[in-house]
């Protein structure tokens, strides 16, 4: 039998096992490609191929993500979008058509309950909901103009998550995971805090047909309180690390005779890259889970002294832990019932309790990003599945509106104390520099190095991408 011949019997461990160089090339290999990620992320550029070779398309300016999710679809209208005309029209017939679908009936145009004042050097308008946030105004990047396409939860939250509304789809973190990797090899690249198990559930944060290693790794429920919020079975009290050691090579020696036989199994092997992970994540996890050392005045900062603001100060704390330890992308969740920031009724009841719980806690991260100096390199992203229409829902709520609403950035190479594009007059469209959920996405990855355009991995006959086939970067919130 010719070498080709024989080589093409060969799985890719089996083939190492064979030569001269082994295992110890491929260690040596990972810290090659550990020196070329980082020389890549000092701004040299390299092409991914679709099996991600985790390097950068160009430059990066932010080398971590953090997603602060506001399940049910706050309000942009009595947030960070204040519309005078809305103001002075309350009441009235809203004077253009509607949304030919929309998810409930609406009356006429519901003035903001709340004041807007400008704050910061940009001057940058928020509402008396966020008084904590609106001290970090110039930090912020409020993106005025986001868009969608779907008015139900589900199908809204999949396509913020996973760029879908209908298929399974890799989530977003699963795509910067698979795109750059960990940088602590004893930690998942993606985690998700307290995340909600309604309206696509795991979907949100799995990685569907890219390899499992790159699914988000689940810390609690949106159900419990933040303080259950902990990897499952991550300390083993019935057998010791060297005997866990001992088995993990044991059954690595079975699936290898396995791959031997039936020559490379990506699931298999994505299978066993899970359980190493697993193994590794024993020592470092539960130090990154612990908050004992943290100060006094760091609890403060997040709330974590208040009854209100405690639950989700500690996500928010955990959140800036991992981000400090190299995980690569990080969800927090403000998710405690179904119907969380969804305001159908009692919008003013509704929106303060839930802004009491996440305002100091959002800003003590952010200034404390910043005065660890992770805020220059870390994407702060913060916003809901859509927004709220213009128009009452009964008496004193608002629907659901995919057609316009806010969300922000902060960190990571964009302009602070700016708002970019607008919604119309009373806030139902997005009108100037739209930006869609493609586009949305597009942007973070480039800020994160990537050209959504070449992170592709091929499926089912074709090449798939978190934009889709669309998708355009927005320049003008680059800093």
């Amino acid at each position: 039998m010719s070498i080709a011949q024989n080589s093409r019997q060969l799985s890719r461990r089996a083939l190492l096992q064979r030569t001269a160089v082994g295992f110890g090339g491929l260690a040596m290999a990972s810290l090659l490609a550990d020196d070329s990620a980082a020389a890549t992320s000092n701004g040299a550029s390299a092409s991914t191929t679709s099996d991600a070779s985790h390097v950068l398309h160009h430059a990066a300016r932010a080398k971590r993500v953090i997603f602060l999710f506001m399940k049910g679809g706050p309000s942009h209208l009595d947030t960070f979008d204040f519309k005078p005309q809305l103001q002075k029209d309350a009441g009235k017939e809203l004077p253009f058509a509607k949304p030919r679908v929309q998810f409930a009936k609406t009356g006429n145009l519901l003035a903001s309950p709340w004041k807007f004042k400008r704050y910061g050097a940009s001057g940058l308008e928020v509402s008396d909901l966020f008084p904590h946030v609106a001290q970090c105004a110039d930090e912020l990047c409020v993106l005025s103009s986001v868009h969608g396409t779907n008015a139900a939860h589900g199908g809204a939250s999949l396509k913020l998550h996973t760029g879908s509304d209908n298929f399974v789809r890799p989530s977003m973190g699963a795509w910067v995971n698979y795109g750059l990797g960990s940088e602590n090899q004893n930690l998942p690249g993606f985690v998700t805090i307290c995340p909600t198990l309604a309206h696509g559930g795991v979907k949100n944060w799995s990685s569907a047909f890219l390899p499992a290693q790159y699914q988000g790794v689940p810390l609690g429920v949106a159900s419990q309180p933040s303080s259950l919020a902990a990897v499952k079975y991550i300390r083993n009290a019935r057998y010791t690390p060297e005997l866990q050691r001992l088995q993990l090579n044991l059954l690595a020696g079975f699936n290898q005779t396995h791959l031997d036989q039936t020559g490379p199994n990506a699931t298999l092997e994505a299978r066993i890259q899970s359980l190493e992970l697993a193994f590794r994540m024993q020592v470092e996890m539960p130090e990154g889970q612990d908050l004992s050392h943290e100060t006094e005045h760091t609890r403060r900062l997040y709330g974590m002294d208040e009854k209100v603001t405690e639950d989700f100060g500690r996500q928010c704390l955990l959140a800036r832990r991992f981000a400090e330890r190299g995980v690569r992308f990080i969800q927090v969740t403000h998710s405690d019932s179904m119907v969380q920031w969804d305001q159908h009724a009692n919008l003013k009841e509704g929106h303060t309790k839930n802004a009491l719980e996440v305002d100091k806690p959002i800003a003590g991260l952010l200034k404390d990003l910043k005065a660890r100096g992770l805020l220059r390199d870390t994407l702060v992203l913060w916003g809901g599945e859509f927004g709220r229409t213009p128009v009452a829902q009964g008496n004193n709520g608002r629907d659901h509106n995919p057609e316009g609403f806010t969300m922000w950035m902060a960190g990571g190479g964009v302009k602070g104390g700016m708002k970019y594009g607008a919604t119309d007059d009373y806030g139902y469209y997005a009108a100037e520099n739209k930006m869609h959920i493609h586009d949305l996405h597009a942007t973070l990855l480039h800020l994160m190095g990537l050209d959504h355009q070449r992170l592709t991995f091929r499926h089912a006959g074709r090449d798939f991408r978190l934009t889709d086939v669309a998708g355009e970067v927005h320049e003008g919130i680059l800093a």
